[in-house]
């Protein structure tokens, strides 16, 4: 027997097959431009809050930052102290008196800020840094350690002076299972030009970690997880 194949027939298969993977498209293009727009959406209310909380620093702390010695970094959200010698003596991890005077005027104006906006703070990271010099070390890896130890302890007498010692009782409540005391010895070295500065390299950072972040990461998960 002699089958005979007819053309019109495997054209008509053929158009049917192609109308339904453009219908698939039209489907997936739909559902990818619904999440896009999340991703947007996500995007600009990170960015807002960000915004939002730069400006309110600014506002506060404007005429603050250059007798401190401390700068806003309005990418990261972190005002970094800067100025070694106002702080710690050299390998010391006691706080000068001039450092806490510093503190007593500008933590608990810092969570007065923070608190507007705390349904969105994940965490306010204390974090310490230090240069990669340790004059009596052996070797780099001998420096780095022991840099490790000194920025961990100066963190985390920061932490323990904010805490028992600033008047911030209306704050204590909310911000004390928020902060956080991060050593992280050279790890975060300021380069200029291709070489270490090590004055600026030493200095001690607060850095707001709003949660807004994570919405951002988890809309993006979502949508390549869908992708997929």
């Amino acid at each position: 027997m002699i089958i005979v194949k007819n053309h019109h027939q495997d054209e008509s298969e053929w158009i049917s097959i192609s109308d339904m993977m453009s219908g698939l498209m039209i489907i997936f293009l739909f559902i990818a431009l619904i999440y896009m727009r999340d991703v947007v959406d996500a995007t600009k209310r990170f960015q807002t809050i960000n915004i939002l909380i730069v400006e309110a620093l600014e506002e506060e702390f404007q005429d603050d930052f250059s007798k401190w010695g401390a700068q806003l970094d309005h990418e990261t959200l972190t005002i970094s102290f800067d100025e070694p010698s106002i702080f710690f003596e050299t390998g010391s991890s006691n706080l000068k008196e001039n450092f806490q005077l510093i503190l007593d005027d500008f933590f608990p104006r810092y969570l007065k800020v923070l608190y507007q906006f705390k349904d969105h703070i994940n965490e306010i990271r204390i974090e310490g840094h230090t240069s990669s010099i340790w004059q009596e070390a052996e070797n780099d890896h001998d420096a780095y350690i022991k840099n490790m130890e000194l920025s961990q302890n100066r963190t985390r007498n920061v932490l323990d002076y904010i805490l028992s010692e600033t008047n911030i009782y209306f704050y204590k409540d909310w911000s004390q299972y928020l902060i956080t005391a991060n050593g992280l010895s050279s790890s975060k070295r300021i380069m200029v030009n291709g070489l270490e500065d090590i004055q600026q390299s030493q200095r001690v950072d607060f850095r707001v970690v709003a949660n807004t972040a994570e919405a951002l990461i988890q809309t993006l998960q979502e949508f390549f997880n869908n992708e997929n």
